[in-house]
């Protein structure tokens, strides 16, 4: 939608739920989360070939280097003439050079993979997102959702340089170490190849199983943990006000004992893997001398090649002994791969993507509501029965006690959550089924917590249309009331704000999340509590210029014949808590327990309905005593 509805806060439903049932399917297997997501890093094989290729030549160097100092020392023992050892001299140099600018070499290839993976990653996930069912972020917790996109998808490049490059490179090195040394003897190669496997499969392989164990038990606890504490940190204030804070705290406290416990019972079989490796490479040091030793007693094998198959398996071992840290982190990248992926799927489950030649919003920008009752996913609807027209030219008001379902309606109307029950159409589509880039051509909304990001003035309104000049954003500022504020920045709209905006007063902040909604290339507006924070005379002033604007002109859109519609009035919907300013608009809608319980002008209600009589009153009574 043109405006960024902030992800579970504290006062909005929340499912919590894991997606820990991705770790029992089958590695690797084609609904192998870590499989899907990997595709996703669009990672160009070539690429992965010359990590490979520069990891064996580094730690293939290390090995060399232990091969030709083992002969080195040996033969030098012999007191042979030195120009005989002159070229392992230079080669022990040079293997000892090549191991650290090849590593190096390594590092920039395989973290320059896997970095623009996550950039590609995070793309694609932030593209699927925004083009699916919002209903699939919108009840999932702010700080979880914020650890999916953020420490899972790095987790998810991770598997690539720490997990799946580090095997490659480790089977690639073992085969050609054992080969090296099978050719000088045969037995000492099969040793050496049986250790290798010791230390490079069934010790990765209890690894990964003490992770899997692991991964299962603290997934839901890491995102448990990060989820409150954001909520903590973010929003503190409205925590207090529900008496929460206590709660959250002592959820805290179980998460994280959650997750010790996890990690606790992962030791054991991690602790054996390790041990596993050290004991790979004693067997294969000894058993190269115990098969070493009689075959120089036989005249089959020289004391020189002899230190070369005993000391060289010291560092063959350097390869895998980085395998059971990369199988803990494929199990861990597989669990934050299903966290992810399982994300994707819920939003894209009847995401559907509108032909823009058959768009309905061109030809009759209307939104219809038909006995519309609206609910969060696996909640009990908070609002049933409505009925609403909205078309350009339009206001309408819509009023009532908190908590009786106003944005949650506003949600619904944007297609933002899909109907409980009933219909709401746009044109003639369901907006529920419209891509998100179909449906912000027609509805725009701004909630009263969306987000305002860590940018300049300017570009927190490019979120609703990317071509928003200068000028347009003054004027747009302006008609929120925010022109002296404006006035005092540094840069003007090239002020850079804070994260969220945490600099910026309260009302400054809702104004210009208006503003962002005056840009926006949509004919109807559905603006949720304008006037929050602000005094009464201003919020009373903002209200009714939102509510003319159903007179106005609209915002400018790059697309001249597709704007050229938007050039008209526009129609509004405002939810708001003031009664005075709604003498402007066509209509006024008062909800109560979740029903219509009146509708009509402000001058009707006044008439009729003695509860909206009396609220204006004491309202006036309020300003008076303020005033």
């Amino acid at each position: 939608m043109t405006a960024l509805v902030r992800a579970g806060s504290p006062t909005m439903p929340l499912d919590t739920a894991e997606p820990v049932a991705a770790l029992a399917v089958t590695p690797w297997s084609s609904r192998d989360p870590l499989r899907r997501a990997l595709a996703l890093l669009d990672i160009k094989r070539s690429r992965v070939a010359l990590s490979v290729t520069l990891g064996v030549l580094g730690l293939g160097s290390a090995v060399a280097l232990a091969a030709v100092a083992a002969w080195l020392i040996a033969r030098a023992s012999q007191l042979p003439p030195v120009f005989e050892l002159s070229i392992a001299t230079v080669a022990v140099r040079t293997f000892g050079i090549g191991r650290g600018v090849f590593r190096y070499l390594e590092r920039l290839v395989s973290h320059d993979l896997a970095l623009g993976g996550m950039g590609a990653l995070r793309t694609a996930l932030y593209e699927r997102l925004a083009a699916g069912r919002p209903e699939g972020t919108a009840a999932v917790r702010r700080g979880d959702l914020l650890a999916r996109v953020g420490a899972d998808v790095d987790a998810v490049g991770d598997a690539v340089v720490r997990g799946l490059l580090p095997a490659a490179v480790a089977a690639v090195l073992g085969l050609g170490t054992v080969v090296a040394m099978g050719a000088l003897l045969p037995a000492a190669g099969a040793s050496l190849a049986v250790c290798l496997v010791l230390a490079g499969i069934v010790a990765p392989g209890l690894a990964a199983r003490a992770a899997r164990t692991t991964e299962q038990r603290s997934v839901a606890a890491r995102a448990s943990i990060a989820s409150i504490a954001l909520g903590l940190l973010d929003d503190p204030g409205a925590l207090a006000v529900q008496g929460r804070v206590t709660s959250e705290l002592a959820a805290l406290r179980r998460s994280d004992a959650d997750l010790a416990g996890a990690t606790d019972a992962g030791a054991g079989p991690a602790a054996l893997a390790a041990a596993l490796g050290s004991l790979a490479v004693g067997l294969a040091v000894l058993s190269a001398l115990l098969l070493g030793v009689p075959a120089v007693a036989a005249g089959g094998l020289s004391p020189v090649a002899l230190a070369v198959i005993v000391l060289t398996p010291l560092a063959a071992f350097e390869a895998t002994s980085a395998l059971p840290a990369a199988a803990i982190q494929v199990q861990r990248s597989r669990a934050a791969a299903g966290r992810i992926m399982a994300l994707l799927d819920e939003a894209e489950v009847g995401a559907v993507e509108v032909d823009d030649a058959a768009d309905p919003i061109t030809v009759a920008p209307t939104l219809v509501a038909r006995d519309l009752s609206c609910a969060w996913p696996g909640h009990a609807p908070v609002v049933t029965g409505l009925d609403l027209d909205l078309s350009p030219g339009r206001s309408i008001a819509v009023v009532g006690p908190s908590g009786t379902g106003k944005t949650t309606l506003l949600l619904t109307l944007a297609g933002l959550l899909a109907p409980h029950a009933g219909t709401v159409v746009l044109g003639d589509v369901a907006v529920s089924s419209l891509s998100r880039a179909a449906a912000a051509r027609g509805v725009a909304m701004t909630a009263e917590d969306a987000h305002i990001f860590a940018t300049s003035v300017l570009e927190n309104l490019r979120v609703a249309r990317s071509d928003v000049t200068p000028a347009e954003a003054l004027d747009a500022l302006g008609r929120a009331g925010l022109s002296g504020w404006l006035d005092g920045l540094p840069d003007g709209v090239n002020t850079l704000l804070g994260t969220d905006a945490q600099n910026v007063s309260g009302g400054e902040r809702r104004r210009l999340l208006l503003a962002r909604a005056l840009v926006a290339p949509a004919p109807l507006l559905l603006i949720d509590e304008p006037g929050e924070h602000l005094d009464s005379a201003t919020a009373d002033r903002l209200v009714r210029d939102l509510l003319t604007q159903s007179t106005a002109a609209v915002s400018r859109g790059a697309d001249t014949a597709r704007t050229a519609l938007h050039r008209g009035p526009r129609g509004v919907v405002v939810v708001t808590h003031r009664l005075t300013p709604l003498d402007v608009a066509d209509e006024v809608v008062l909800l109560r327990d979740g029903q219509v319980e009146a509708r009509g002008t402000h001058v009707e209600l006044l008439r009729t309905h003695a509860g909206y009589r009396e609220a204006l009153a004491r309202e006036h009574d309020d300003d008076s005593e303020d005033a």
